[in-house]
């Protein structure tokens, strides 16, 4: 396989290096609360110390100037995924020792701050591979195998987890030995792209073709650049409070509803097991989840993104309501919650889309790389700061309560999107292209 039918034909790399960037992050955001509250950790501890892992993705813009600056974004990626496949194996090894919970926490931050970099160089390498149109038609392809790898990262160890804790009955070692194969599947997807990634003629450090020796004169000089760059922009100020409470409501309820959904009916959960918890929620919601992402970035090639702007956003944020329903009704007919779940999955990954779509907008430029790392760290900003306190008040509301606030948490980013401006054939495929 040639490097140029690759490039030509990303069906060949896009899938796999969606798949490897999701890992890490969902077993950072998603796994770890799983994991922690199987091994005896509190809800308050888990929301905000897992709520902190998002750090690393808020402040990810302080050195993505680096990877626009030195060696190649396909460099840093092959370089990164070896990094995390290390991480995940230490991970593993780590649960066996005394104090797990602060040496797992560790890792988990190493874990972290890989997957963001690498983030950033793959961000970038999608847009330097792709063009608009392509983007918008690969969103549905790239949102499928983040999707996938929400189940392989964060459903199918739960459920081998509870099984194995059957057997052995020591549910550190069954977490251990399930996390040891996802390593092992990441490190050999790593060999994958060392010998498929295409090598883009555009994908070079931004000081490349001076063939200078780097000064910390010229870097420094970069970094200013690309700031103030991105600050310059029009109505940036607009932007950056869009990233910021779009997903207000999200940013609360994501880190409480794996805790709802494991904590048993008396203090108000859903009393799940881990098989029930995998099967309901990390694969049927993120099969659901899936086509909804699929749908949206066909849709807004098809028919570009301020057609379907508010479709997308309101798909993306009424579905909510099946959580207070699942709160306050607490079904134990598990084909319900599945249902609830799989309604509120596909509209959450229907708008999603647009959401992706609108960052991919705001950070379009010469320093797009840079630029959309900025644009995803306001992002992450938005998630950890509320999530990280969800916790004490889910606890302190009650579920029912807890999930009513977060719905109407919504409100400020439904706001917002009335005023946004949008060219009328962004992200829409262009006949012939």
């Amino acid at each position: 396989m040639t490097a140029n039918l690759t490039q030509k034909n990303g069906l060949w790399w896009i899938p796999s290096l969606a798949f490897l960037g999701a890992i890490p992050f969902v077993i950072a955001q998603q796994l770890s609360s799983v994991l922690y509250k199987n091994l005896g950790i509190s809800n308050s501890d888990i929301t905000f110390y897992t709520s902190l892992l998002y750090l690393p993705w808020v402040i990810k813009p302080l050195w993505s100037p680096l990877i626009d600056i030195i060696k190649t974004k396909r460099t840093w990626i092959i370089a990164l995924q070896m990094v995390i496949g290390a991480g995940l194996t230490a991970l593993a090894l780590s649960l066996h020792t005394p104090y797990f919970f602060a040496i797992s926490l560790l890792v988990f931050w190493f874990i972290a701050f890989a997957s963001a970099s690498h983030d950033i160089a793959a961000d970038g390498f999608y847009m330097l591979a792709l063009n608009s149109s392509e983007q918008a038609a690969f969103v549905g392809v790239r949102s499928l195998f983040f999707r996938i790898a929400n189940i392989v990262g964060g459903g199918i160890p739960v459920i081998f987890v509870g099984r194995l804790t059957q057997h052995n009955q020591d549910i550190a070692q069954s977490w251990s030995i399930v996390l040891m194969v996802v390593a092992a599947i990441f490190i050999a997807l790593t060999l994958y792209h060392a010998a498929i990634l295409p090598r883009p003629t555009s994908d070079q450090s931004s000081l490349a073709a001076s063939e200078r020796k780097l000064t910390t004169q010229q870097v420094l000089a970069e970094f200013a650049a690309t700031f103030r760059e991105f600050f310059q922009k029009k109505e940036i100020i607009f932007a950056i409070l869009f990233i910021l409470l779009f997903r207000l409501g999200e940013g609360q309820a994501l880190k409480v509803v794996s805790l709802f959904m494991l904590d048993p009916r008396a203090k108000g959960g859903l009393g799940l097991s881990n098989q029930e918890f995998g099967v309901v929620y990390s694969i049927i919601g993120i099969a659901f989840l899936t086509i909804g992402g699929l749908l949206g970035g066909w849709l807004i090639s098809r028919h570009g993104l301020k057609r379907m702007l508010w479709p997308m956003v309101l798909t993306m944020h009424l579905p909510n309501l099946a959580f207070v329903f699942l709160a306050l009704v607490q079904p134990e007919n598990l084909t319900v919650i599945a249902t609830a779940l799989a309604i509120e999955q596909f509209g959450y990954g229907f708008g999603f889309t647009a959401f992706l779509m609108i960052m991919m907008m705001i950070a379009d430029g010469p320093k797009k790389t840079s630029h959309y790392a900025l644009c995803t760290g306001f992002m992450a900003a938005g998630m950890m700061i509320p999530g990280a306190f969800s916790g004490d008040l889910s606890q302190y509301l009650g579920y029912g309560s807890f999930f009513m606030w977060a719905c109407l948490c919504t409100v400020p980013g439904l706001i917002l999107t009335a005023f946004l401006k949008i060219e009328s054939d962004f992200g829409k495929k262009v006949s012939g292209a």
